[in-house]
């Protein structure tokens, strides 16, 4: 089966586990199909008269004996065989995530949350299930069926077991029909979980924007339409699904109308004892569950195949940026961007055209212009989150593509516009990404951040809970606390986008102060509010992607145009 061949890598390296369980699940199975046998030996004994009081206690020590040995037997091969199917699934869930935190933005803009979550959740469950369930019903339905019937058709009567299986080419039949349909039914179901999925984190993400334009009956509506698609695409699943057990009962219990009355006969012409029909009909009975597993490892194994192509699919999306290191670089003394000019992927137009911008260690640079005009953008490069033409930026002469990945975002202190914080306490949002600093370096980060007051006004301090992206923060708590976070890593690039815009002007006035104190740092900051930037060692106006102005603070003033008229409207307005 394909899905096997596919998992061939995790089979290979986890042999040992998957043999010693296949072993014991056929020996178990062995130990099985004796019992029947026995009973068989015990009918026709009692009815001849030649089971005395020592052979019955033999033969119910031996039968007790069976049992416990495949109950031993049945324990060890489940927890061997389903213990590994859980490994894969924890193997392919860190490979998932860790792929995840490869790709560059590109890949997010075209994939939704909802589905990545389903990934992770329910089509990596259906895979380890496979490797479980599957792997058990192929083996035990083959090796039990095989073993039944060759001591059906030894041992008691080939003709019987002939006429017996008789209705199996139709179940066959059956079993690869329903197993092509529920392949491809349960693929559009998953797709429908995704959307359900992106449609849920949408909403909690968005829970204030909806009830601020009380849209709560409407957010509703389109849940239970979402959720009604899902339910009606996993009927459509089920529908299929439950005529695997009812059309094996039928053809099953047909091959039991066929046994008992071609055995009856062939009781009565004497070719077979009593005792042999009885196990026969007891073997017959045991085939009940491999007919049954054969029917669900189609489902199962459909169902893993799916969701395994589902996974394969994202799993071969190759990062647009890859680490390609070629020379080391200790810190960025010197940035040079050289014509940079910058298209997203699948846009129509540059959003960045012929930006020559040199940044010299320790300096500041300010970011301005009208809302579209690429800011955001510019500060992006320095991430290299989008792949550049060669040449286009340099650190110290060398090319950033030759710097390793790792150590160009090793130097960076981002604070973005969202400003993302995690579900943890302040303290842990602030030491994200420099875990080992100290009490003394911390509380530094926060007072260089102006968020000293804020924290000894929270009744649990640092250790009071953000909630949800930072739900139960301010906006200008949010931004102080992701500056604090940036400073803390004490980085060589210092990037701010927009991150002072919900503070008020005294406190902004500090954080400046604080920036500019700690020189060591090479320091770009966008701002729609000129004042954040009036202190910057070089201004550059960005409209329409092009630098339409460049100079410090004064000269800006002094040549009149976009700045100065800007920095004068909000200087009326303050």
């Amino acid at each position: 089966m394909r899905l096997f061949r596919q998992l061939s890598w995790f089979l290979k390296e986890h042999k040992k586990s998957y043999l010693t369980a296949v072993i014991l699940l056929i020996l178990a199975g062995f130990f099985d199909l004796m019992i029947p046998w026995l009973v068989g030996q015990a009918i026709d004994g009692l009815r001849t008269g030649s089971l005395d009081r020592t052979e019955l206690i033999k033969l119910v020590g031996t039968l007790l004996a069976l049992t416990v040995t495949s109950f031993i037997l049945t324990y060890t091969w489940l927890s061997k065989l389903f213990g590994t199917a859980f490994l894969l699934e924890r193997t392919l869930r860190s490979r998932f995530f860790a792929h995840l935190l490869k790709l560059t933005p590109s890949f997010y803009q075209k994939n939704r949350t909802g589905d990545l979550m389903a990934l992770a959740t329910n089509d990596l469950k259906s895979i380890e299930r496979t490797a479980g369930f599957g792997v058990l019903t192929l083996v035990d339905s083959l090796n039990m069926t095989a073993i039944t019937l060759v001591v059906m058709g030894v041992a008691i009567d080939w003709k019987l077991t002939l006429a017996a299986l008789l209705p199996m080419p139709i179940l066959a039949y059956a079993m690869n029909k329903l197993g092509g349909k529920i392949h491809h039914r349960f693929i559009t179901a998953q797709n429908a979980f995704g959307t359900m999925n992106d449609q849920v984190v949408e909403s909690i993400s968005g829970l204030r924007v909806i009830r601020s334009f009380v849209q709560e009956d409407v957010d509703v509506k389109k849940f239970d339409d979402v959720t009604d698609d899902v339910f009606e695409k996993n009927m459509h699943v089920a529908k299929i699904d439950v005529l695997f057990e009812p059309i094996i009962k039928l053809l099953v219990g047909i091959s039991y109308l066929i046994g008992l009355s071609y055995g009856t006969l062939l009781v009565f012409k004497n070719d077979i004892t009593l005792g042999e029909l009885v196990a026969f009909n007891i073997y017959l009975g045991m085939l009940i569950w491999p007919m049954y597993a054969f029917g669900e490892l189609i489902n199962v194994v459909q169902r893993g195949t799916a969701s395994l192509d589902r996974l394969e699919r994202t799993m071969k999306v190759k990062p647009v940026i890859v680490s390609t290191p070629r020379v080391e670089v200790a810190r960025p003394d010197r940035i040079e961007l050289i014509g940079l000019t910058f298209t997203y992927p699948e846009a129509q137009r540059a959003s960045l055209e012929n930006i020559d911008l040199t940044i010299e260690r320790g300096k500041t640079i300010g970011i301005v212009g009208p809302t579209g005009s690429g800011k955001t953008t510019l500060l992006r490069q320095f991430l290299r989150e989008y792949p550049l033409d060669d040449g286009m930026m340099k650190v110290n002469g060398h090319p950033y593509a030759d710097i390793a990945l790792e150590t160009v975002r090793g130097w960076t202190g981002y604070v973005s516009q969202e400003h993302l914080l995690f579900s943890k306490t302040i303290r842990d949002n602030i030491l994200f990404g420099a875990g080992d600093a100290t009490e003394e370096e911390l509380q530094e980060a926060i007072r260089l951040a102006a968020f000293t007051k804020d924290i000894a006004n929270l009744e649990q301090g640092l250790d009071t809970m953000v909630g949800e992206r930072g739900v139960m923060l301010s906006g200008g708590q949010k931004q102080r606390l992701s500056i604090a976070r940036a400073m803390l890593k004490k980085p060589e690039l210092m990037l701010l986008d927009d991150s002072l815009s919900a503070v008020d002007a005294k406190t902004e006035a500090a954080i400046i102060d604080s920036i500019q104190q700690n020189r060591y740092a090479t320091t770009l900051i966008v701002a729609h509010r000129l004042s954040a930037v009036a202190h910057a060692d070089e201004i550059i106006v960005l409209q329409d992607g092009r630098i339409a102005q460049r100079g410090t603070h004064e000269e800006l003033m002094k040549f009149g145009g976009w700045y100065a008229e800007q920095f004068e409207r909000q200087s009326e307005e303050n």
